[in-house]
């Protein structure tokens, strides 16, 4: 029982871990990256579609992202996406593709982006706690139930702690890693 439910929690804790990498993925830095723009949603037809559907995303050079759609009927409204996006890009069409030159990012910029990451971290910090929290509150029942004993609550809680620990200095660690890449020039 014990190891189902630290599987689970293994689990759930794997899967804030990561959504965060996925989230500071789509956070600018000053080098291209597929994932800036890839769930940014077109109209196509009427439907809300991401690009990544839509078009090959690739990245040609450092700084460069390139468009290229399927169907090059949705070429106008990949730009429109693009440029409705808080992202500050500037797409622009060939006719056949849309080319993304990334600008470096200002000093300012990259202090506001250092305060989001912090943020960021702090949000999936409080949510391995939660589930920290739950998972123990889940284990006091079932002691005050007699269903376990003190013993094998303690030792419980302590392998919960480990896990949580463990993956707060993951979550740390990423967003250390995101924050040397914003302070590359």
């Amino acid at each position: 029982m014990f190891k189902e439910a630290l599987a689970d929690l293994d689990s759930k804790m794997q899967k804030v871990v990561d959504g965060f990498v996925r989230e500071l993925a789509t956070i600018r830095t000053g080098r291209a990256s597929p994932a800036f723009i890839e769930d940014l949603l077109a109209d196509y037809h009427g439907s809300s579609v991401p690009l990544k559907q839509l078009a090959s995303i690739s990245i040609p050079e450092a700084r460069v992202i390139m468009v290229q759609p399927w169907d090059r009927s949705c070429l106008r409204s990949i730009e429109k996406a693009i440029l409705k996006s808080d992202l500050g890009l500037n797409p622009s069409n060939d006719g056949n593709m849309i080319r993304i030159v990334i600008p470096p990012l200002s000093e300012e910029r990259r202090k506001e982006l250092a305060k989001v990451v912090l943020k960021r971290t702090e949000e999936r910090r409080v949510s391995l706690r939660n589930l920290r929290r739950e998972s123990i509150d889940k284990l006091r029942q079932l002691e005050r139930n007699k269903e376990i004993s003190q013993d094998q609550l303690e030792s419980s809680v302590k392998r919960i702690q480990e896990l949580t620990d463990s993956y707060t200095e993951k979550a740390n660690r990423i967003a250390q890693d995101k924050e040397k890449e914003l302070e590359e020039v």
